[in-house]
């Protein structure tokens, strides 16, 4: 394994780094990377669709090769992503492999917080292989684990219970320095 990782420009990526939004499962990382990176008018990359795109569902992939395997191939395509450019939507637990928490680092990166009373009814009927037993009970103890970890990576924090996906995505940009570039039609 290489003592460092290549950041965007290094890897032949975009020389832009990439906006990179982490946090909870539900806290709105795919629709709201979607709108910024449309506000922006640069590309947006979804991990986790990248993955089912590539291996089929996730929870399939987690039933095939267990959490450490789909780990692996989260790290890959998280990797490519951010040598992308535009804005980046990662998993949950992206975030904590070693390699992709170095490659954070030379990113600009918005942690997504949700409180749990705005969470629970995103996350009714998904598939999420690590909240099949336990549910919300299971959200609060992943999200416990975790939160320290995406505190210690995130440029900015920005909670998105009960906020309109415009306001969020005006707040990022505003936030990242990035209120002149392009507005939605």
């Amino acid at each position: 394994m290489p003592d460092s990782v290549p950041g965007p420009a290094e890897a032949g990526g975009s020389a832009t780094p990439a906006i990179v939004l982490i946090g909870p499962m539900g806290a709105g990382k795919s629709h709201i990377g979607r709108r910024l990176a449309r506000r922006l008018a640069v590309p947006f990359t979804d991990t986790d669709a990248a993955i089912v795109e590539r291996h089929g569902p996730i929870s399939g992939v987690f039933a095939e090769r267990g959490e450490p395997g789909f780990r692996e191939i989260e790290r890959e395509i998280v990797a490519e992503a951010i040598d992308a450019g535009g804005v980046v939507s990662l998993g949950g637990g992206a975030p904590l492999h070693p390699l992709t928490r170095r490659r954070l680092h030379g990113a600009r990166v918005v942690l997504l917080t949700v409180d749990e009373r705005t969470v629970q009814p995103r996350l009714r009927g998904g598939t999420r292989p690590l909240l099949e037993e336990g549910g919300m009970a299971a959200w609060r103890r992943i999200l416990a684990e975790r939160l320290p970890a995406y505190r210690e990576l995130a440029t900015i924090e920005v909670d998105t219970s009960g906020r309109t996906p415009g306001r969020i995505v005006e707040e990022i940009a505003g936030r990242l320095g990035l209120e002149g570039m392009e507005q939605d039609a």
